[in-house]
């Protein structure tokens, strides 16, 4: 059996390359949540780094299933191809039908996000509604997408390069200190005792600020040389992720008392206003706006490319497949917007705080993922049974991967679970009326 299974498509806007795609992975996976989580994490304690570890792991696996079918299909136009071949055109809908959803949902999020931090460096804007700079910015990067992939892939790149100073600012804070006075790391010990309980619940708490590591794989289309670069890209970008989310993790769990940690609503700008001067954490808010707009532009460029590749295979209608002369999805991004503001201003209606809402939107989020996750693990089982690449590890890959997502799934609880599948339910109507389309 050949190495590689060929699936036609067209080889025309193939823009992306190794360092845009890596800065798809980094930028998609560090957005708004690791800014929060070390407080969420802080009454877990130890169990927190230990879950860290669990989710890293997971996570890693993960990342290797969509590079090892990124090499078996390399012509693949995204993840639909990678299901469609290997588990049939049913699962291949579901998973891309919730992973959509996920995607014009978590710009929704960012979106939410990111005003509240806005209204930090900018406070003449807490003068107007919250929804309108959430809108606002939904809008503005699906323009700035409309120019091209290339654009949108250059932004990328430089909001990547400027959201990793905060992190690296804490990590050398955390080194420094380690160096030149190593007794704070044993001044404010958590006292949180292990239980397995209290590490399955970090575990898949942390599970949202990883979910990202698929970035490289869904514009495969739009890749050069997609069989060597998105599995270069996935597996660094995800390394490096890890690694930083570790890190600056540690720093915090270690040097701010636990108490104090977890009625914190700003962790690192806490973090450098006790080991630095006072004041000089109010300067982390730029760039928490920085990391949230550029996950933003990255995941509008994700959602445009994801909505032409199923409209393309008929998962959509015909008409979302539209692209502008400078080969951008306009009908995808148009589409996907009005559907992401309509979720910024369902956040805001009510009596939710920004935080629920927030929270709301990354619950569901998180749960759309899973199916995703779950079906290439499966898919990768199923390459190898079929002979279409033979080392064992695809076996074993797919059955680590299959496992971990059930074991995330069982983590959060019943409620993210009972939304994957109302997700999931959702689109079978639409599926039915594209298959009976189809056959007329």
């Amino acid at each position: 059996m050949s190495e590689h299974v060929a699936v036609p498509v067209a080889k025309s806007g193939k823009e992306l390359g190794f360092w845009m795609c890596t800065a798809l992975v980094i930028g998609n996976t560090i957005g708004m949540g690791i800014f929060l989580l070390p407080a969420s994490l802080a009454p877990y304690g130890f169990n927190a780094l230990i879950g860290w570890g669990i989710t890293v792991t997971g996570m890693t696996v993960l990342a290797r299933v969509f590079a090892r079918l990124a090499r078996i299909f390399p012509d693949a136009d995204g993840p639909y191809v990678y299901l469609r071949s290997t588990l049939g055109e049913w699962p291949a809908f579901m998973a891309l039908w919730c992973y959509w959803i996920c995607c014009w949902m978590t710009n929704a999020a960012l979106a939410v996000g990111v005003v509240g931090y806005l209204q930090a460096v900018v406070p003449a804007l807490s003068s107007m509604p919250p929804a309108v700079p959430a809108v606002a910015a939904v809008w503005f990067f699906v323009l700035l997408n409309l120019l091209g992939a290339l654009t949108g892939g250059r932004v990328q790149v430089v909001t990547t390069a400027l959201k990793l100073l905060p992190m690296a600012a804490v990590i050398l804070l955390g080194a420094w200190l380690l160096v030149a006075d190593p007794g704070t790391y044993s001044q404010h010990v958590p006292t949180t005792p292990v239980t397995f309980g209290a590490l399955m619940a970090a575990s898949t708490l942390s599970v949202y600020a990883m979910t990202g590591v698929e970035s490289a794989a869904v514009p495969a289309g739009r890749v050069r040389d997609a069989a060597r670069v998105i599995p270069r890209a996935t597996m660094v970008g995800t390394l490096l992720t890890a690694g930083i989310y570790v890190a600056v993790s540690a720093v915090a769990i270690m040097l701010i008392p636990q108490d104090e940690l977890a009625a914190s609503t700003a962790p690192f700008a806490d973090l450098l206003d006790r080991y630095l001067h006072a004041g000089s954490g109010r300067w982390l808010a730029v760039f928490v706006v920085v990391s949230g707009l550029g996950a933003l532009n990255g995941w509008t460029l994700l959602v445009g490319e994801l909505t032409r590749t199923m409209a393309t295979h008929g998962l959509l209608p015909r008409a979302l497949a539209a692209t502008n002369g400078r080969g951008a999805p306009v009908a995808g991004l148009l589409a996907t917007a009005a559907l992401a503001t309509a979720m910024v201003l369902m956040s805001y209606s009510g009596n939710q705080t920004l935080v629920q809402g927030f929270t709301f939107l990354t619950l569901v989020v998180t749960a759309a993922n899973m199916p995703l996750y779950m079906f290439c693990a499966l898919a990768l089982a199923v390459a190898w049974r079929r002979g279409l690449r033979t080392p064992r590890d695809l076996l074993v890959l797919g059955v680590l991967g299959t496992l971990y997502t059930v074991f995330a799934l069982a983590g959060m609880g019943h409620e993210p679970f009972l939304w994957a599948v109302a997700l999931g339910l959702a689109g079978l109507p639409f599926y039915a009326l594209l298959k009976a389309g189809r056959r007329t």
